[in-house]
């Protein structure tokens, strides 16, 4: 018997869009509103701000804004660029592919292809921010600090980075300038169940037993995948992928495809984590196994 579930209400349709996996499943994601992408984006600086506040404490401590007034300025500088940087840039390249701030408001980045998401499109959506926002304010704040921003470098500014700030408003896929650029959707993240929750939710029922070889058809990205299948709970999105699993490893159809999944994700993950344990790590089903 096929697995069915109640769905959610879904978002309104404006906001639906089709997303095809390697595998052929459309998961038709949901896109993240511009309202709660905002709301995102000002936690992440707020988190920021308060290190900043913190890191700038710390520095007076060790005495270096009294004894090198210019270097301490240069070093806040370049620590602030870094820090605001390195935190879009390696937490959206993370796994969850999202920053603190989105992951509480759960929305996540992904690449619109359907694909991975790449290294080199996060760089570059997350490069444009600066000069859509930081670049422009952090020049007029270095102005007015020394009184020269007048009325006119005033209004350019704000006006450049208000152009952009409330572009996401004008499109119907709510992207900002890097979103374009780098090929990228933030979308709503499904409320369900989610790692080890899918595993501990079939403890104590009996488990399918996977040969390695079954095991060795899929990868982090791939794992990744299928997670999202289980929690967005779309019947045709799971009986096509159980079905694409059943025949690349030659294994029987039982008629019950949501707990043949779940039971090959617990497998999955438990070989993929025994693996990088000693220093092996294989990111999707085209990777050779080796040593990082």
């Amino acid at each position: 018997m096929r697995w069915r579930r109640n769905r959610a209400p879904s978002a309104p349709a404006s906001l639906r869009r089709s997303f095809v996996t390697p595998e052929g499943v459309d998961l038709r994601l949901e896109l993240a509103s511009a309202g709660t992408r905002a709301s995102a984006f000002i936690l992440d600086i707020l988190i920021l701000f308060i290190s900043l506040i913190l890191g700038t404490i710390l520095l007076g401590l060790l005495g270096i804004a009294q004894a090198r007034a210019e270097f301490f300025l240069i070093l806040w500088l370049v620590g602030a660029f870094m820090l605001r940087n390195g935190w879009f840039i390696l937490f959206e390249m993370g796994g969850r592919g999202a920053t603190p701030g989105k992951r509480l408001l759960g929305l996540r980045v992904v690449a619109r292809d359907g694909g991975r998401l790449t290294g080199g499109a996060v760089i570059a959506r997350n490069a444009l921010r600066e000069i859509e926002v930081f670049l422009p304010l952090s020049f007029l704040g270095m102005q007015a600090s020394q009184g020269a921003a007048d009325g006119f470098l005033t209004l350019f500014a704000l006006c450049w980075t208000g152009i952009f700030l409330f572009f996401p408003l004008f499109n119907r896929d709510r992207l900002r300038v890097g979103d374009l650029l780098a090929g990228t959707w933030v979308v709503n993240n499904v409320r369900a169940k989610l790692g080890a929750d899918l595993v501990a939710a079939r403890a104590e029922q009996p488990r399918r037993i996977f040969s390695d070889a079954a095991l060795d058809l899929y990868g982090i990205y791939e794992l990744q995948t299928l997670e999202n299948v289980l929690r967005g709970g779309q019947d045709d999105a799971i009986v096509t992928v159980a079905a694409t699993i059943r025949r690349k490893a030659g294994l029987p159809d039982d008629g019950d495809d949501y707990g043949f999944l779940s039971d090959y994700y617990a497998a999955l993950c438990a070989r993929l984590e025994r693996a990088m344990l000693v220093g092996r790590r294989r990111e999707d089903k085209h990777a050779t196994t080796g040593r990082r």
